[in-house]
């Protein structure tokens, strides 16, 4: 009785730490931001060089670093309370099953779940890249006009050893699942791996739901206050969100214009059209299984996709995808609380499907004819890519180096793509955090079937 007792406790608990996020629900959230981007898309037309060019390049550049301060000040206050809140609300959500067995339900269904839908991802890359070969226009003098400077930094920023015998990559893969185990936690967190902060916080909440309810009440009561000022963090961080969006969009357009995504109109295209038969496909699903309608679903996650887009950062709105599935989808707490930091981390099938589409474009750019046998490696290596990679902002152009050397296709490549990367970023991120809230609604339905949700709620 003492557990049922806690286990309420702390579901109830749970239920009051997102209070704090349910007023901008209520003050249209994604109006403001909405209004920011267009006014922030507008301003850097304005002043870039590539655009109206109103005012000099100096000017401009500063002008649009000083607009963007409070869109860095909420990128580095989320980043400051990411790992207090990836680890509060995996343990919380573990606690909250109330008993192993409910756990290893969804514990055995998450895995297979983001595997395939980042397999269907890949999948359709490649289909989609074949199909419409981005890369035959692009000519060879364009190529050439590309500096390999402008990849330095990413390059030097990754280990590629082309020289690396096959004896040492087959040990590379055990070793890599071994190093998921962090020996020490308090690095991973000073590192950043989030992987290995995840693999430690399901350890210790399995650990938790394990031992005596007496004993476990205390490191629960720990991680429901932790949870509680971290959200308190996110919502001072969450009201300065309209002009974060506002700054973000204005620096990006006043350094990039819209020349850029021109001269790739082939590649941004194929890469924008997987993207949304990808969302369709999240829609789809939702359908098939939650019975929501794919209107309603875009209207309830509003909010979180629009500053998805604006802060290219699936970990940044982290807590609104929490509080967007509990309060507005009728997702459970303990299956929101576990999904959704696990998700950010690991569930990334907007990334891979750019990645394959990114690798396939520049093989074909460079003439390189992808046997199956590659299609199959290349495959294999995005999926295990994308999981795992940083949910921060620019990392899949980290990541996608690490892909195309597997494949033999220059690193240097990537220059080409850096010029419209910020603008897919952006947009593959919308879907991940759309893939996060797809994971929490499917798999709460296949753990219960009593799901019901207001579909007429704004």
């Amino acid at each position: 009785m003492k557990k049922k007792h806690i286990n309420r406790s702390a579901i109830s608990d749970i239920l009051a730490l997102t209070e704090s996020l349910g007023l901008l629900l209520k003050t249209r959230l994604w109006l403001q931001i909405l209004i920011g981007m267009i006014t922030g898309i507008g301003l850097g037309l304005l002043i870039s060089p590539r655009g109206m060019a109103v005012v000099s390049s100096h000017t401009a550049e500063l002008i649009a670093g000083w607009v963007a301060l409070p869109g860095y000040v909420f990128l580095a206050l989320i980043q400051m309370i990411m790992v207090a809140l990836i680890f509060s609300s995996i343990v919380l959500g573990i606690a909250s099953c109330g008993t192993g067995d409910q756990l290893r339900r969804l514990g055995i269904r998450i895995v297979p779940y983001f595997l395939l839908t980042t397999s269907i991802a890949v999948g359709l890359g490649i289909i989609l890249t074949e199909l419409f070969n981005p890369g035959a226009y692009i000519s060879q003098v364009m190529v050439s006009d590309f500096s390999v400077e402008g990849i330095s930094q990413t390059a030097d920023a990754i280990s590629l050893k082309p020289q690396e015998n096959s004896i040492d990559r087959h040990l590379s893969v055990p070793r890599s699942l071994v190093n998921l185990i962090p020996a020490n936690p308090l690095r991973s967190a000073l590192d950043g791996s989030m992987l290995q902060i995840v693999v430690f916080s399901i350890f210790f909440g399995v650990a938790l739901l394990s031992i005596q309810s007496t004993r476990a009440r205390p490191f629960w009561d720990i991680a429901i206050s932790l949870q509680e000022v971290a959200m308190k963090i996110v919502s001072w961080a969450m009201m300065i969100a309209p002009l974060a969006v506002f700054g973000l969009l204005t620096e990006i357009t006043a350094k990039l214009g819209f020349d850029a995504i021109v001269g790739m109109g082939g590649y941004v295209g194929t890469v924008l059209l997987g993207l949304l038969c990808l969302l369709l496909f999240y829609l789809a699903l939702v359908y098939a299984i939650a019975r929501i309608p794919p209107l309603a679903l875009l209207s309830h996650i509003r909010e979180l996709q629009l500053l998805a887009f604006s802060t290219s950062s699936s970990a940044a709105v982290m807590p609104l995808s929490i509080e967007t599935a509990t309060k507005r989808l009728g997702v459970t707490e303990s299956t929101a609380n576990f999904v959704i930091p696990i998700g950010a981390t690991i569930n990334m099938d907007g990334t891979a499907i750019y990645q394959v589409i990114a690798a396939v474009f520049l093989a074909q750019v460079y003439g390189i004819d992808l046997s199956v046998p590659a299609l199959l490696l290349l495959s294999a290596t995005t999926i295990g890519a994308s999981i795992g990679a940083p949910s921060t902002p620019g990392v899949g152009i980290v990541v996608l180096a690490t892909i195309l050397g597997g494949i033999g296709v220059p690193v240097s490549g990537i220059a080409l793509l850096i010029g419209v990367d910020r603008i897919l970023d952006m947009s593959r991120t919308l879907v991940n955090v759309t893939g996060d809230i797809t994971a929490c609604l499917v798999l709460d339905r296949l753990l219960s079937n009593k799901h019901e949700i207001n579909h007429n709620s704004t």
